[in-house]
């Protein structure tokens, strides 16, 4: 669990620094300035940490199910989205690494992300039942 938080708090740090991104550019901040750059490589760097926390939740999770339940995936709301959640990282890195984007399509995409990241942690429990809700 402690892997998970931490992978969330990351996800949500580089949303906030996407969102600053954003503000500071729309406010006529030079996106080539030294800051914004720096801004949006530490918004880069805290998605990579959250992905690899968020990939040993996933694999960790179902190795326990497997031994709790014989089986590694039940497609609860819960793993379902938790895979949606890494699959919308896993693009986001795809785009950033292969097609070099950077900038303002990046700070959306994180942000972009992070409400999945908050429907995962917080609608998946509240809004739809499963093994993994609590409501």
């Amino acid at each position: 669990i402690d892997s998970a938080i931490f992978s969330y708090a990351a996800f949500a740090i580089a949303g906030g620094l996407g969102v600053w991104y954003l503000l500071q550019a729309h406010r006529g901040a030079d996106v080539k300035s030294i800051a914004l750059r720096q801004v949006d490589y530490m918004s880069y760097r805290m998605v990579c940490l959250g992905f690899l926390l968020l990939t040993v939740v996933i694999l960790s999770g179902a190795i326990w199910a497997e031994q709790a339940w014989s089986r590694w995936w039940s497609w609860d709301p819960k793993e379902t989205w938790a895979l949606i959640t890494w699959i919308i990282y896993a693009v986001y890195l795809h785009q950033r690494l292969r097609m070099n984007w950077q900038g303002k399509r990046m700070a959306w995409m994180s942000l972009i992300a992070l409400v999945c990241v908050l429907f995962t942690f917080a609608g998946v429990n509240l809004l739809l039942p499963g093994l993994h809700s609590y409501a």
